[in-house]
């Protein structure tokens, strides 16, 4: 275990180092969702644009253009000309004369070559700027991630978790989700968030996905020594984060502290915990899981204390006081440290949720 912690610390590369450009396909940056016809629409409004623009500037300059009459250029002959240059169609040995046949070629003929273009080479247009636009993306949001939240797996554990992060008002940009799975990141980059391939015990993986700036961190790994090694390199990365961190046996609960885990949750034993419960009292796993469910019904948050209630009892607030956070230290309702609020103290309390 030493030797792979070594080797994931160390890197077989830092992704780092690399352009942009090579990062396309390893890290995804989420991006509104747009219907074919918006895209095609679009682009003729910018086609146009362009030639309306182009016929402007060739019509100011009119006077430095004679057609096959030799008059001076009308502002119909300045759009016929344009369109037949923005196109690409040239001159050839038909040439319209009439105003009339200029006025179909512009638009009925046009039209269509442009039609014909946006069909043609539209697609492969689209195909070659995707790398590049994808990687002014990924330098974009390197230059800006800052105090967001990292989750690395997007298991069952790490869906719940982020969902659970997004009811409590973050926004899906500010999540990125690490995971090898190529699945699991479809579903991440389905659900708005950014994603980051690759092996999270890796230091320049973490790295890539900003957990150095990272206000949080929460760790779904399927495996306790994988939580492990995460949590001690994202530890020596960002000594400041929140990292909460999700183990199977608890018998790993002090090897997950002292690599650096501010919370730590052992799914296995609170799940059959809960079991054991629901057979005695089904009504008490139904309130657990109202308060661990913020869109509805009840939910735990935590608070500021309001000026009024410094120097009273947590019990007399005007909410249902669960325990009162002073000094990075969660205390009971009821010990003796906590008998009087204090200023800077934080109220872990019951509140009503989004919808009842």
């Amino acid at each position: 275990m030493r030797e792979r912690l070594r080797r994931a610390r160390r890197g077989d590369g830092d992704l780092l180092d690399k352009p942009d450009y090579a990062l396309v396909g390893i890290v995804r940056i989420p991006e509104l969702e747009r219907s074919p016809a918006k895209a095609i629409g679009r682009r003729v409004l910018w086609a146009l644009f362009s030639l309306f623009l182009c016929s402007l500037v060739v019509y100011v300059d009119r006077y430095g253009y004679r057609d096959a009459k030799g008059s001076t250029l009308s502002y119909l002959d300045a759009l016929y000309y344009s369109a037949v240059t923005l196109s690409t169609t040239g001159y050839g040995d038909i040439t319209p004369i009439t105003e009339s046949a200029r006025l179909i070629n512009v638009l009925f003929i046009t039209p269509l070559r442009v039609l014909f273009l946006i069909v043609l080479i539209g697609t492969t247009l689209e195909v070659l700027t995707e790398r590049s636009r994808q990687a002014i993306k990924i330098q974009n949001w390197r230059n800006r991630v800052r105090n967001h939240t990292v989750v690395v797996g997007y298991g069952t554990k790490g869906r719940t978790a982020t969902a659970a992060v997004l009811a409590d008002g973050v926004r899906p940009g500010e999540v990125v989700v690490v995971d090898d799975d190529p699945t699991a990141l479809e579903e991440a980059a389905a659900d708005g968030l950014v994603t980051v391939r690759g092996d999270a015990t890796k230091s320049d993986v973490l790295r890539l996905a900003g957990v150095q700036h990272a206000a949080a961190l929460v760790i779904a790994a399927n495996r306790d020594d994988t939580a492990v090694m995460v949590t001690l390199t994202a530890r020596e990365l960002n000594p400041r984060a929140k990292i909460v961190a999700s183990i199977r046996e608890s018998e790993n609960t002090h090897l997950m502290r002292q690599s650096g885990a501010n919370s730590v949750v052992v799914s296995s034993e609170t799940a059959g915990r809960l079991l054991g419960i629901a057979t005695i009292t089904p009504s008490v796993v139904e309130v657990v899981e109202d308060l661990l469910s913020p869109e509805e019904g009840y939910a735990i948050a935590e608070r500021e204390v309001e000026p009024t209630e410094t120097g009273g009892s947590p019990a007399h607030t005007k909410d249902l006081v669960l325990g009162v956070v002073r000094d990075g230290k969660l205390h009971r309702v009821g010990d003796a440290e906590v008998e009087a609020i204090e200023v800077g103290d934080r109220l872990l309390y019951v509140r009503q949720g989004e919808r009842s």
